[in-house]
């Protein structure tokens, strides 16, 4: 989600480099070692943050939105699910210390403070928006000061509103990232992203990271590529983070549909659960 401004591009190739699967997903254990049900009246904020950090200078590949932080036309708990909204309202952003002069406002949140992980199995149930122009992300970053993409990103789910439909996984690390045109993913369809939640899940063992999506893996990268850190640097904690962006250079490839707004991402729940204490191996096919 960085700098995914070459994502399409790097997406087309990796099938040749064969981290696309198509297998149940790794188990995990009954052990839950946090969750977020979104069950309360107002966003819990011993478990989340907002980030605003770069409404004033813009945020990175030319996305477009302002993010809020406690504005619930943006951001609220509304029937037991996670509302993160994008609208276009101008006139309603100006006047405040940190706009950039964006015309879209939308949120972005995550894990708070000392909340990261490092392995495990991750279970975000969401139903999409469905516009072209929108960005919806779950996805995570290391904590500390490592530059991207050193530390590593991992890119859970990455939609785009001109392909309402197609589910996008990657990994950025410093010797594998779109901007070598070596970037490691996958994509799959799902066919009602837009309508219907869907759980998105993450297998983070260390010895391979597997995406799926309803209990379906459609990529997985393994530990055992040359270079180190450079090329695995997902042995540290990291935290989690949910938004709804607009516009880019990858979302608004297509334009963007000012008619659509308001859209919406809805989380329905954020589960972690531990490995199972002997992980089954994951074996070449």
């Amino acid at each position: 989600m960085l700098n995914a401004v070459l994502l399409s591009a790097a997406a087309q190739t990796l099938s040749a480099n064969n981290y696309g699967i198509a297998e149940a997903m790794p188990p995990h254990s009954v052990k839950m070692l946090w969750s977020d049900e979104f069950g309360g009246k107002r966003l819990d904020r011993s478990k989340w943050s907002f980030d605003t950090s770069r409404n004033k200078l813009g945020w990175y590949n030319g996305e477009l939105q302002y993010y809020a932080a406690n504005r619930p036309e943006n951001l609220r708990l509304e029937n037991g699910h996670l509302v993160i909204e994008l609208r276009k309202d101008p006139k309603l952003l100006r006047g405040l210390p940190d706009w950039g002069k964006q015309e879209y406002s939308s949120a972005k949140i995550q894990t708070k403070d000392k909340i990261a992980f490092a392995t495990g199995f991750f279970e975000i149930s969401a139903k999409l928006p469905c516009a072209r122009g929108t960005w919806p992300a779950i996805w995570m970053l290391p904590q500390g000061s490592a530059a991207w993409p050193e530390g590593g990103e991992i890119d859970i789910l990455e939609q785009v509103g001109s392909q309402p439909n197609v589910a996008h996984a990657t990994l950025h690390t410093a010797l594998f990232n779109h901007t070598h045109q070596n970037g490691r993913g996958a994509e799959a369809s799902v066919p009602t992203a837009c309508s219907a939640f869907h759980r998105y899940q993450l297998s983070w063992t260390p010895d391979a990271i597997t995406i799926g999506v309803d209990d379906r893996a459609y990529m997985r990268v393994r530990n055992d590529e040359p270079g180190g850190r450079g090329a695995w640097p997902f042995d540290s904690p990291f935290y989690l983070i949910l938004n709804l962006a607009m516009g880019g250079d990858w979302a608004a490839a297509k334009g963007i549909d000012d008619a659509a707004l308001p859209q919406r991402m809805e989380v329905d729940y954020v589960r972690v659960w531990a490995l199972p204490k002997e992980a089954p191996a994951i074996t070449a096919k």
